[in-house]
């Protein structure tokens, strides 16, 4: 394994690129240059997503871990890699970048890479804190013309079709609940996300400072940095993880807003391994909408699975592995069961932003969606760790 002494040469060659011309006005089939900060194992995933999609150049990566160069440069042989993403932002002719960083790093790379003049593919969840989610507003309105999607793929994905055409064409009445759920399990002594520290995660190979962010700094630490997503300095637990993803798909579907009011309980209750972000919890969002929306998550036993069920006094929307609509026969006697049948590749997410690059028009998952997701999600984390009922201070864009 490389050290970043290795790696210096590499950042030496990437500062003859900040001399390349901007890049031009691009054509509908025109080739796109394409960079990645942060590729860790989702960050991997999704290069390989980017890649599958036409007329792309994957030509550079950028992470503080020396291993995530290399096994970037296994995805894509001919890249650059930096241990320092200002130098890949320095480039002025990579016309996109994917962005794939712990999320409490999202703002510092999101502006750094909006003014560098790129395009952004965020991942999710966009942003940490409501201040960071401010901060990257301020940085994406000042960003004339430049595409923003956020990672929540579910967006582009067939049931998202699907759902949109079943709210319009089907009838639901008053919508007053949706129940969400999202639940795993593990073999005895693999718990949930836990990674293996290797023997090169050291000072040597890891610019500790650089992760830290805006945090407290702390001596260094392989475990918190491999496993980051245990510790509430850069992680948001499981809302972060995955209830972000379906509350961003029912509230694009539905075009909802930041909830009024949100509280949630839980703890840790199965694994005992140092984290601090709870592996059992319930969520309780009241929309503005007159609506309630609720989550529950556990890592102790996966029987209920992924679902998502909408409910309305005509009809109830249920969404799992498939999506189904079922009238409620006591108010609707002549309209049938629907399964929704959109298919899309695992790519359409990545392609859809492509293509708004190129084509002009508003990603499947836009800044602004991205944005209430984020708030949502920071007042569930808040009022956990506060221990009561949050509230939306639409005003003064506060939680309290």
């Amino acid at each position: 394994m490389g050290s970043r002494r290795n790696f210096l040469s590499t950042v030496a060659s990437g500062l003859a690129t900040t001399l390349a011309a901007p890049g031009t006005v691009l054509g509908a089939n025109d080739r796109l240059r394409v960079g990645i900060i942060g590729p860790g194992a989702r960050g991997q995933e999704i290069m390989h997503w980017a890649i599958a999609c036409p007329n792309i150049d994957f030509v550079a990566a950028a992470d503080i871990y020396t291993r995530r160069l290399e096994q970037a440069k296994a995805i894509a042989p001919n890249i650059k890699t930096y241990l320092d993403h200002r130098y890949l932002l320095d480039d002025k002719s990579i016309d996109a970048v994917l962005i794939a960083t712990p999320q409490h790093l999202h703002c510092e790379h999101f502006t750094a890479a909006l003014a560098a003049g790129k395009h952004i593919y965020q991942e999710k969840t966009m942003a940490f804190t409501v201040a960071h989610a401010k901060k990257m507003r301020e940085a994406y309105r000042n960003a004339k013309g430049r595409v923003v999607q956020i990672g929540h793929q579910s967006c582009s994905s067939g049931q998202a079709t699907d759902a949109v055409r079943m709210l319009a064409e089907e009838p639901m009445g008053k919508i007053t609940f949706i129940h969400m759920c999202q639940y795993r399990n593990t073999p005895h002594g693999k718990p949930q996300w836990s990674r293996p520290v290797y023997p090169d995660m050291n000072s040597e190979n890891i610019l500790w400072k650089q992760f830290q962010g805006d945090n407290p700094e702390r001596p260094f630490d392989a475990n918190r940095y491999i496993n980051w997503r245990f510790f509430w300095d850069y992680s948001g637990g499981n809302v972060y993880e995955n209830m972000c993803h379906q509350v961003s798909f029912w509230y694009k579907a539905m075009k909802l807003q930041i909830p009024k009011s949100v509280s949630m309980t839980g703890g840790l209750y199965l694994w005992k391994d140092g984290r601090e972000v709870p592996d059992s919890m319930c969520v309780s969002m009241e929309q503005p909408e007159e609506m309630i929306i609720t989550w529950n998550s556990g890592f102790g036993n996966d029987k209920l699975g992924v679902t998502e069920d909408v409910l309305g006094d005509d009809g109830t929307i249920q969404k799992g592995n498939q999506i189904r609509y079922t009238p409620q026969r006591v108010n609707v006697k002549d309209k049938a069961e629907k399964i929704g049948s959109t298919i899309t590749a695992p790519q359409a997410h990545m392609q859809n932003f492509f293509d708004c690059i190129r084509n002009g028009g508003e990603p499947n998952c836009p800044f602004e969606l991205g944005f209430r997701t984020s708030i949502a999600c920071r007042m569930a984390v808040e009022s956990y760790r506060q221990q009561r009922m949050v509230k939306w201070d639409a005003a003064r864009e506060e939680i309290v």
